[in-house]
């Protein structure tokens, strides 16, 4: 096939100017539809006058279409925004609901069964029959400590059981990055494959796992395509580490972000992007959240008409941005991402470390009947802290560096801080900021985050913030973390120890101003000697 422009680049370009030969030859070239019409005449299927109908009833469309878009009342049906696999599906010009993404606990109980167990003579990994045992341990018996991967299988295998097909692909999926998931089972002695939440119950829905290849930027542009075409399934995209979708960006920019303003196109497509500051240098700590919030199209200085599920804030925003920092709230937002009547894009920024850690897990009730999605979660232990009316400082956070903030304050065995967790940045939480910081009414207000100042979501929350706080009691944030970088993280372990133990004790000291970080290479490395 060869394809050229008749115009040039556009209708007032003069390709001439460069191409004057080449554009000689296509002015007297026909075009498409001369040459597709005399194919159709010589071949006997159609005659000139029905040709020229043809031509005709499509002008005449196309004109009267162009001039009732010219029209100030004109409004696109509903027809006009989704395809016909859409049907039922709410635009952001009719109120959608949230339904109930909690789960009977039998039936949760009945997952965690069927997650946990092998085909009877299947030769599992050795390593895994301890993993299998603790899903069952945690969801079935004790109902406490279930984990990420856990979580997410329920998640999952909930959706399945319910009949909602789930897709996700990604390098490494099936495994996890992290050796984390174990969704796909490999047979020891012949390496047939076992896939557990395939077999959750007989008339369940398809699950699709599938690892790809190193083309980021193409399996994400399918995987939009996918969503876009079945609007019924939880398509999601993983990323290696949240630093690879960076080669996909054409993809979020173009079409993830703006599809649906431009060509009322909608999607439900979730990302899952891996992202923690621990060490592992520039390249594999940042899923880069400062971009996507930048990309969100909210008002930072309106607070929009705010109701308990929050449908309506999601609607009018272009697409979600959350950072769960529980198992349960992981588990909650991937059901509500298709157990509702409307479809928004979900940028979701997974953890790393937290996959594994000893306080990072849910209990059984929490994913119960009821339950649901945590857009913002107060303090967790106000007990062990004074009166509310004596917190000197709540500081908001999002994600990981929570547990190191809760691990710092105990053992400083300070008393008189609160945290509190935002979940979901986009849409922000206008509502439940408002209410944690009117909760403690002498409080300085804090934002804490690992990453640099100009990166992360301080960007995006510090006007929000502002704004949520302006008729409650006028306060503002002060922000506390890296200073601004070019790079994301340092590669230098020292590096990181020293910026994080900064980080921590600014948070937290009364005396706390801010100041140039500065770091002598050759005394961290001796103090690291040390230790």
């Amino acid at each position: 096939i060869v394809g050229f422009r008749r115009h040039g680049h556009n209708e007032i370009d003069e390709p001439s100017f460069t191409q004057p030969l080449m554009y000689k030859r296509i002015k007297k070239h026909p075009d498409v539809l001369q040459v597709y019409v005399q194919k159709l005449l010589k071949e006997g299927r159609v005659k000139q006058d029905e040709a020229d109908e043809f031509k005709e009833r499509a002008l005449n469309a196309f004109n009267t279409a162009l001039e009732r878009a010219k029209s100030p009342d004109y409004r696109p049906p509903p027809t006009a925004w989704f395809g016909t696999q859409w049907k039922g599906y709410r635009t952001k010009f009719e109120l959608g609901k949230n339904h109930d993404t909690g789960v009977s606990r039998s039936i949760l109980q009945a997952i965690g069964l069927r997650i946990s167990e092998v085909p009877q003579g299947f030769n599992v990994h050795k390593k895994l029959i301890r993993v299998l045992k603790d899903k069952r341990v945690s969801v079935c018996e004790t109902g406490k400590s279930i984990d990420w991967a856990t979580a997410e299988a329920l998640a999952f295998g909930s959706l399945l059981r319910e009949g909602t097909h789930v897709r996700l692909s990604g390098q490494d999926v099936e495994r996890g990055t992290f050796s984390h998931r174990h969704a796909v089972l490999h047979d020891q002695t012949n390496e047939t494959k076992f896939i557990p939440l395939n077999n959750i119950s007989p008339d369940q829905a398809v699950f699709s796992i599938h690892n790809s290849n190193l083309s980021e930027y193409g399996v994400l542009g399918f995987e939009l395509g996918y969503s876009m075409e079945n609007p019924n399934s939880l398509v999601c995209w993983e990323a290696q580490f949240g630093d690879f979708a960076n080669t996909c960006q054409v993809i979020i920019d173009q079409f993830i972000s703006s599809g649906e303003q431009k060509w009322l196109k909608g999607t439900g497509l979730t990302m899952l992007l891996p992202h923690g500051f621990e060490g592992q240098g520039p390249e594999h700590s940042s899923a880069r959240v400062e971009r996507y919030l930048q990309l969100c199209d909210d008002d930072p200085d309106f607070i929009p008409p705010m109701e308990e599920t929050g449908v309506k804030q999601i609607q009018d925003i272009n697409m979600q941005v959350v950072i769960p920092s529980t198992p349960a709230n992981y588990f909650h937002v991937l059901r509500r991402q298709v157990r509702r009547d409307f479809r928004k894009p979900l940028i979701c920024i997974n953890p790393k470390s937290l996959l594994r850690h000893p306080l990072c897990i849910s209990s059984l009730n929490e994913f119960e009947n009821g339950q649901l999605f945590q857009r913002v979660i107060s303090e967790a232990k106000p007990e062990a802290l004074v009166p509310d009316a004596q917190i000197r400082r709540v500081v908001f956070c999002t994600g990981r560096v929570y547990y190191d903030l809760l691990k710092y304050r105990e053992e400083k065995q300070i008393k008189d801080v609160a945290i509190v967790r935002v979940e979901q940045i986009a849409p922000f939480p206008y509502d439940l900021v408002a209410k944690e910081s009117a909760r403690y009414p002498v409080a300085a207000v804090f934002w804490s985050q690992e990453e640099p100042q100009n990166q992360g979501a301080w960007s995006y929350v510090q006007p929000r913030i502002c704004t949520a706080l302006k008729n409650v009691n006028g306060k503002e944030a002060t922000f506390v973390g890296r200073p601004a970088s070019a790079a994301p993280a340092t590669g230098n372990p020292s590096i990181h120890a020293a910026e994080l133990e900064k980080l921590l004790s600014d948070t937290f000291d009364p005396k706390y101003k801010k100041e140039t970080w500065q770091w002598k290479l050759s005394e961290l490395l001796a103090k690291g000697a040390k230790h």
